[in-house]
């Protein structure tokens, strides 16, 4: 597998997962497909609207507009680059671990600046761009191609719009609230939060709130997978009421208790949360 440079796409500050664990009922999780139930099937007729993508596993999940740094040395990728300077410089991210496999909902990541070092590394920039689905897979070698299909969230019905307008609020008030509390038990005091949503409608937004989930790799894929904004809001509302759930608790403890009593009583609020 590549070698991954640390994510610089969020601000420290709104980045849930990486000043909080985050907690997830097991209930959430569920079967998915992955490519391991895709046949390579390079003859069979593809479908009008599908079309060859390179693939790119990794242990992490690429959302639409946000931004993933890479370094490329594995020789097959390397050929995938110099591929791609000549083409589109697009190729499609795909979640994949040792357990679950590789996932067959993934991510266009377009390469938005890249330098080729003199070994013949690559050093890129990613952006996020639409979903799409893999049909099947075309040819494994020197690297994965697949035939894929776009994803899109299906059109708000009735007054669902405004449904994910009025979730997308709620969701916002919930990551300020995990970023207060998040910053208060790192000793960082309270800081004035600006607008999280930055002007984005509710379907870019709930992309952007997955995107911050980055200790919870299969629970942002289970969210890149949905093909609905409402449920996309309310599944990231659940998750960060149980974020700041735990962070009220811990912070309650940390004032009652000295320090040290206080790491031990956390160590076991995370053990009776995560059984």
């Amino acid at each position: 597998m590549p070698h991954l440079l640390p994510c610089t796409s969020l601000p420290h500050t709104t980045t849930t997962a990486a000043a909080a664990n985050i907690f997830l009922p097991s209930s959430l999780f569920r079967r998915r497909r992955t490519l391991h139930s895709l046949r390579c099937s390079a003859s069979d007729k593809p479908q009008d609207d599908a079309v060859e993508l390179p693939l790119f596993p990794l242990p992490l999940v690429l959302f639409p507009g946000a931004i993933l740094p890479l370094q490329i040395f594995e020789f097959r990728y390397r050929i995938m680059m110099h591929t791609l300077l000549h083409t589109d410089l697009r190729f499609g991210v795909v979640y994949h671990d040792a357990v679950s496999g590789t996932s067959e909902v993934g991510c266009v990541g377009e390469v938005v600046k890249h330098e080729r070092l003199v070994d013949d590394r690559f050093f890129l920039v990613c952006k996020g761009q639409e979903r799409f689905r893999v049909n099947d897979v075309v040819r494994s070698k020197p690297y994965l191609v697949g035939r894929v299909t776009w994803l899109e969230d299906r059109p708000p019905e009735n007054d669902a719009g405004d449904d994910a307008e009025a979730l997308a609020r709620e969701v916002e008030g919930y990551m300020k609230d995990v970023i207060r509390l998040s910053n208060r038990l790192g000793g960082k005091g309270e800081k004035e939060m600006g607008d999280l949503r930055r002007n984005l409608f509710p379907t870019p937004f709930s992309f952007f709130v997955g995107s911050t989930f980055e200790g919870a790799p299969r629970e942002q894929q289970a969210l890149l997978e949905l093909e609905d904004t409402a449920k996309r809001l309310k599944r990231e509302k659940e998750t960060l009421k149980n974020t700041l759930n735990y962070l009220t608790a811990a912070s309650a403890v940390k004032d009652a208790f000295p320090s040290s009593w206080f790491i031990t009583i956390v160590i076991i609020i995370i053990i009776i949360n995560t059984l």
